[in-house]
């Protein structure tokens, strides 16, 4: 049979080397047979396994389960090494070095966050242990929100996704669903919406006009995010477009510009191309041409607001969301997502040169059209409250 127990003994008769015998359960010399191994103990089996063993029972009882495994089919070498490969917390850290330059940095945080979590409660387990129960038990133990815990579940199953496309004959166990609920978010009406920019224009254009702007492209452009606007750099704001390398979807985006914004780029100072767009000025607490912090347009949004006694109304929902929601009675669901938000598009970002880009301009158009004074004020207290519940579940 293949493989072997073994000792690093000999007779001390003869010097030969004692001889494994499964009868007599022990190693024994062949011409000497009352003379038996009592330490060194190893199991060789083929050319790569080789474990040391304290006892001759412990050897033995692997060595079974090692030929065990090969009549099953399922020995794995791999189960066996020292650096232990498919140990989970050594797995994990490969993948995140995978997804250091590949994903943005606020999402490594949480990648990162998660499998240390994961880590804390499997350790270096062989990854093939980690089972449907292991996974639910740490998903329903975690004191975080069921988004959250959804949002771990869909780490998890990205993790060994690649687990299984690297490592040879592994089967990625199946994970529990996670059910969660989004919760209300407060949207305005397009003339609450200008009288916030106008607001936010009047007390902090002095201090640095692109507070304004970036607060009026997130208003207008609803393809673009928060932490997207504030990763552009002045060369990819280019002959009428911003140009968004690494958006959410993963392709990267032409958003072309409305002329009105085209011109006020030219009445303002650029840099050199690197440099980030949107940066601070010589201030107070602030060094000349550093990036904008992800906090600083939300800051001067809600200083607006309280200026005009709105509350509850953030950044994200009170420009991109609410100007979709005024979009509606102009265009179609498919047209705002195909032409406006670039939700689940396909094709690639060369086609905002051709025939797409006067879609899109028309969208933003409209929405830039609301953020213009109309003679009749705006009703400050009219804040739409959308449900925008709605179930998840993979």
């Amino acid at each position: 049979m293949r493989g072997s127990v073994y000792s690093d003994e000999k007779c001390y008769i003869c010097s030969q080397s004692l001889t494994y015998d499964p009868r007599r359960r022990g190693l024994f010399c062949i011409s000497h047979p009352k003379v038996a191994a009592k330490k060194g103990f190893y199991v060789k089996f083929g050319r790569k396994l080789k474990k040391r063993f304290k006892s001759f029972l412990d050897a033995e009882r692997f060595l079974e389960g090692v030929r065990y495994e090969t009549d099953k089919g399922t020995y794995d070498i791999r189960d066996y090494k020292k650096d232990n490969p498919l140990g989970f917390e050594n797995l994990a850290t490969k993948w995140l070095k995978t997804k250091l330059k590949t994903v943005k940095k606020n999402s490594y945080k949480n990648l990162r966050r998660y499998l240390y979590l994961a880590c804390n409660e499997w350790g270096n387990r062989n990854i093939k242990l980690i089972k449907y129960g292991n996974i639910e038990d740490f998903l329903l133990d975690q004191p975080v929100s069921n988004k959250t815990k959804y949002n771990m579940r869909s780490c998890l199953n990205y993790f060994f996704e690649w687990v299984s496309n690297r490592e040879e004959n592994y089967l990625p166990p199946k994970l529990p669903k996670i059910k969660y609920e989004l919760g209300w978010r407060k949207i305005i009406d397009k003339e609450t919406q200008a009288k916030i920019i106008d607001e936010v224009k009047r007390i902090s254009y002095s201090h640095n006009p692109k507070i304004w702007l970036g607060i009026r492209w997130l208003s207008i452009y609803i393809r673009i995010r928060p932490g997207e606007l504030l990763m552009l750099e002045e060369s990819e704001i280019f002959n009428g477009f911003l140009i968004i390398p690494r958006p959410k979807e993963k392709k990267p985006e032409m958003v072309p510009l409305l002329p009105e914004d085209q011109e006020i780029l030219q009445s303002i100072p650029r840099g050199l191309p690197h440099m980030k767009f949107f940066r601070h000025t010589k201030v107070k607490g602030h060094k000349a041409g550093s990036a904008f912090g992800e906090g600083m347009l939300l800051r001067w949004w809600h200083k607006a607001c309280q200026n005009l006694g709105i509350k509850g109304v953030d950044l994200y929902g009170g420009t991109r969301h609410s100007t979709v929601n005024h979009l509606k009675q102009f265009y179609t669901k498919d047209e705002i997502k195909n032409h406006g938000t670039g939700h689940d598009t396909s094709k690639a970002f060369q086609r905002y040169f051709g025939d797409e880009v006067a879609p899109s301009l028309d969208i933003f158009q409209k929405a830039a059209d609301g953020l213009k004074k109309k003679k009749a004020g705006p009703h400050l207290d009219h804040v739409i409250r959308v449900d925008f519940n709605r179930k998840l579940l993979i």
